[in-house]
């Protein structure tokens, strides 16, 4: 099973991700991690990588798929989250044209939708642990009193620079310009599915879990 997350920044996607590569054996695709991981191979494509981004300039969309197609071949089998990507229609049509090449299909698109106040404030509270990335809240979920990390023990915490109001909101911008016309692009070829992103992680992993099973 092959599907995309879609949603704003901060609604929770990487954590739904890193749930059904537990439970499910999936294999997370976040094009952030493979352009990290493709900068320290030491491949040709990791080169070209190292390349753009030593010179400030934006990765293409060429080099993207080109790492998305790595994986495929490395994993024929599928079981793909796509996180991250695509963020425009022409990526969205890549993807789609990759996907039939390797006898591959999306399965679900999943739009974890979120209000965007309530959004702004669940992630002016968010701070992650620097060892293993778990997220915390001030909210919702704070750090343990113990000062330690629940998931591996760690005892620092950071939170992202431009988890502020201004910044995040303009990101928030950005993605609406951007990125939501994906929305009407998969609802109408009948593949958009929508839960609510601003539920508990278990209430969301739940919505999630019932798309899964219901498109297998």
């Amino acid at each position: 099973m092959n599907i995309i997350l879609l949603g704003p920044p901060g609604a929770g996607k990487g954590t739904q991700a890193r749930i059904l590569v537990a439970e499910r054996g999936m294999i997370q695709l976040s094009t952030g991690d493979m352009l990290r991981a493709a900068r320290s191979s030491g491949s040709e494509m990791g080169k070209r990588v190292a390349a753009i981004m030593d010179a400030g300039e934006l990765v293409t969309d060429e080099i993207v798929i080109g790492l998305i197609e790595e994986q495929l071949e490395a994993h024929p089998e599928g079981g793909f989250i796509f996180d991250g990507f695509p963020r425009t229609l022409g990526q969205a049509d890549a993807l789609g044209a990759l996907l039939e090449k390797h006898g591959m299909k999306l399965d679900a698109v999943i739009e974890m939708r979120v209000d965007d106040d309530a959004l702004v404030e669940r992630i002016t509270a968010r701070s992650t642990c620097a060892t293993c990335g778990e997220v915390y809240n001030d909210i919702t979920k704070p750090i343990p009193a113990d000062g330690k990390c629940a998931v591996c023990g760690g005892t620092e915490f950071k939170r992202r620079a431009d988890d502020n109001e201004e910044s995040l909101r303009t990101r928030l911008m950005e993605y609406y310009k951007k990125t939501s016309p994906l929305i009407g692009y998969y609802y109408a070829k009948g593949d958009l599915r929508t839960v609510n992103g601003l539920g508990e992680i278990d209430e969301v992993a739940a919505e999630i879990a019932k798309v899964l099973d219901s498109s297998a």
